[in-house]
């Protein structure tokens, strides 16, 4: 299924969609900065031209094992005569094209992968491809941090569960009750938030009472990367039977080890 987006470019809102992880632009959103009313028009004048045509069967021999040469060469030796005309749907039909996409519908227009769509604004406007280019690049940017965001997230989800896991293996008795497990839970979740922070979650909020929420929503993306590290290193500990105290002194001495690390790399990444 085509993943759904929007860049806004001068103003003017274009049509992004990701296929199959490809990324493809609304060339038809494009063309309406050189003609509102028809848009398709423009297209359609683009596509008559030999460049174009060249152009796209070179992109499409490039990336396109399925691409179809004898359709081609007909449409590269028409392209410039007066009688020659050809659309987006045309094209892909014949050639069996993957960088053109025709979407039909209320929201539908022709869409191209993103190198295609590049060239085509630039026909269209030199100046509006550089801003093209630049929104897109940060819709891409911006895509990437929601991946790692996600990524990390969904890693922590799963620390926390081996975490949980080894304390109610491990630590709560058999006959017990919901509220003393939670504390046996909350004890262990301040074993990482001493070795990580030096203080409990009692006594963060002592210490900051205007603050909404607990100490782990203040703490920094590397401070968040230790803690769920520690998670899944905490387990292990409980796990082969290592006394909370033991464990406390070990889970410390990690953290220590690992905010260096973490913090030099981000040094590094900021020099860079």
């Amino acid at each position: 299924m085509a993943k759904k987006n929007e860049i806004i470019v001068r103003d003017v809102t274009i049509r992004t969609m990701n296929v199959n992880s490809v990324d493809y632009i609304c060339i038809s959103d494009i063309a309406r900065q050189k003609n509102m009313i028809d848009p398709n028009g423009v297209i359609g004048n683009w596509m008559r031209n030999r460049n174009t045509i060249e152009y796209l069967g070179l992109w499409e021999t490039l990336h396109n094992p399925n691409f179809n040469p004898l359709e081609f060469e007909g449409f590269r030796k028409e392209a410039g005569l007066n009688a020659f005309t050809l659309s987006p749907t045309r094209w892909i039909e014949a050639t069996n094209a993957i960088g053109l996409v025709a979407k039909s519908g209320r929201y539908g227009g022709t869409y191209a992968m993103s190198d295609i769509a590049f060239k085509f604004a630039n026909w269209v406007s030199v100046e509006f491809e550089l801003y093209l280019v630049m929104e897109f690049q940060r819709l891409k940017a911006n895509e990437q941090v929601q991946i790692e965001w996600t990524a990390k997230r969904e890693l922590s989800k799963i620390n926390y569960h081996i975490h949980t896991d080894a304390i109610k293996n491990n630590l709560i008795p058999e006959k017990v009750t919901t509220a003393q497990a939670s504390i046996i839970y909350a004890e262990e979740a301040d074993v990482l938030n001493v070795a990580m922070f030096g203080m409990t979650a009692k006594q963060w909020r002592e210490a900051n009472p205007d603050l909404k929420g607990n100490i782990r929503d203040y703490a920094t993306t590397n401070e968040l990367i230790c803690l769920s590290n520690m998670e899944n290193i905490n387990a292990v500990l409980i796990n082969d039977g290592i006394p909370q105290g033991e464990r406390l002194v070990k889970l410390n001495r990690i953290a220590i080890q690992q905010m260096q690390v973490l913090e030099e790399h981000s040094n590094r990444a900021l020099l860079k």
